[in-house]
């Protein structure tokens, strides 16, 4: 069963984007998928009562208020956690996952956050022992701004316990193409071709890299 959860304490950085998208990426492969919702806002579970019954299946959980049991079946779980997820409840999210992802917008302020849970983050026992892996996202950006580029220098100079960087994925774009799709219960993966290639294309490192054993620990 691959584990993979999205995380950052900070709100607004899009996690439940990231992982209702994940979650309609491997469905439509014909996988088992489980979203687990671990955040009492319940975002992911709203996205999965608007998703229509024909399409590629996705199993719910709510896991903000009972244990986090999925189906036996299962092969791909996306957890989707609370933002100020810190000590003890981190420790407890990061034991249920195989990989990380997680997201970081744009601005001075959540980058300052984004360093101060890398630095929390390196300190959890799994990660030092290489039992988790790793990846961030630049989300939500301006394709072209300045901000765009120092968020990426920031995140590519990350670094992990035993002295190697952080992995860096890709781009994510604020994109009103990812709104059309939420309020649908839908992944952008699932709208028309025409509509969403160079979205496509920006997931595309993300994917390869947690579909390549390099995200998965030995």
């Amino acid at each position: 069963m691959r584990t993979i959860l999205v995380v950052n304490p900070k709100g607004g950085s899009g996690k439940t984007t990231l992982a209702t998208n994940l979650a309609v990426h491997y469905a439509l492969q014909g996988k088992e998928v489980a979203l687990v919702d671990f955040d009492p806002q319940g975002s992911a579970t709203d996205w999965l009562a608007e998703r229509p019954e024909w399409r590629a299946p996705i199993h719910g959980v709510e896991a903000f208020h009972a244990p986090a049991r999925v189906p036996r079946k299962t092969e791909y779980v996306i957890m989707d956690a609370p933002a100020a997820s810190r000590g003890q409840a981190l420790l407890d999210l990061v034991k249920r996952a195989e990989t990380l992802v997680v997201p970081v917008i744009p601005s001075p302020l959540d980058l300052r956050a984004a360093l101060r849970f890398h630095d929390e983050l390196v300190s959890v026992g799994r990660l030092v022992r290489r039992q988790v892996k790793v990846i961030t996202v630049a989300n939500r950006v301006r394709e072209n701004s300045p901000s765009r580029i120092m968020l990426e220098d920031s995140l590519r100079n990350l670094k992990l316990p035993n002295g190697r960087r952080l992995p860096f994925s890709t781009y994510l774009r604020q994109a009103q193409i990812y709104i059309r799709a939420a309020e649908k219960g839908l992944g952008i993966f699932e709208l028309a071709p025409s509509t969403i290639g160079h979205e496509v294309e920006l997931w595309q490192p993300l994917l390869r890299w947690l579909n390549s054993k390099h995200s998965i620990p030995a």
